[in-house]
């Protein structure tokens, strides 16, 4: 079973990139700021409905339809996937392939948003990402969409697996956790520290009473004496 959500694709021209899948309460989050966005626009339509007597009534259904169902449709197609409270929180939504989002996956995905909501508060998508590896709702599942983080153009300074150095595990290891370790050193950098600290946590005795950064840090060297890479 996979411990983190990092998905791994491979092109059709032979590169493989990984796709950080979104989980439900960072996508609430955005949700929640695209919501006070629509909100603070629809309270000045209400301002200025009250002038304009009859036609501002006209004016403000009018506004609030395409708020509802144009808002996220349009920031989608025309800005990289990224409503304002995507882009806040550093989302941005994909094809399952990683291809930019077209305009009839943005419109199928938020026209079933009426539907992940029910019966209140987005209870049946929540439901919904619950019961799939990839964390969909509704709307992304027919829309054949995924919700991912995206790089924010300032990376964390890391320290790349060759550099970390290189130790003998404490015990001898099993072709499977040989494999697992190699695996990890070789991705812990591109995890947040707190993910990383917490699947090395999972090593248990390996680790040799160390724990944090530091049995990542052990981890990681770990796995460059089982890629044969001189000892530090």
């Amino acid at each position: 079973m996979r411990l983190d959500t990092v998905r791994r694709l491979a092109t059709p021209e032979g590169c493989v990139i990984d796709l950080r899948l979104a989980g439900p309460v960072v996508r609430a989050r955005a949700w929640l700021i695209d919501f006070l966005i629509r909100f603070a626009v629809w309270l000045l339509l209400v301002i200025l409905a009250v002038r304009l007597g009859d036609f501002g009534a006209g004016l403000l259904l009018l506004g609030a339809f395409v708020l509802e169902w144009f808002y996220p449709v349009v920031f989608e197609v025309w800005f990289r996937g990224q409503t304002p409270g995507k882009r806040a929180c550093g989302l941005a939504v994909v094809h399952d392939d990683g291809r930019p989002v077209g305009s009839n996956a943005a419109f199928i995905r938020n026209t079933l948003r009426a539907v992940d909501f029910l019966p209140l508060l987005y209870a049946t998508g929540f439901v919904c990402s619950l019961l799939n590896a990839d964390g969909k709702r509704l709307g992304d599942l027919a829309a054949g969409t995924l919700v991912v983080y995206v790089e924010s153009g300032r990376r964390p300074a890391v320290v790349s697996s060759v550099d970390v150095g290189s130790e003998p595990p404490l015990f001898a290891l099993s072709r499977e956790e040989q494999l697992v370790l190699i695996e990890f050193s070789q991705r812990a950098p591109l995890l947040t520290p707190e993910r990383a600290a917490e699947l090395a946590a999972a090593a248990g005795p390996l680790l040799g009473g160390v724990d944090g950064s530091a049995a990542e840090l052990r981890l990681r060297r770990i796995g460059n004496f089982l890629l044969g890479r001189p000892t530090a």
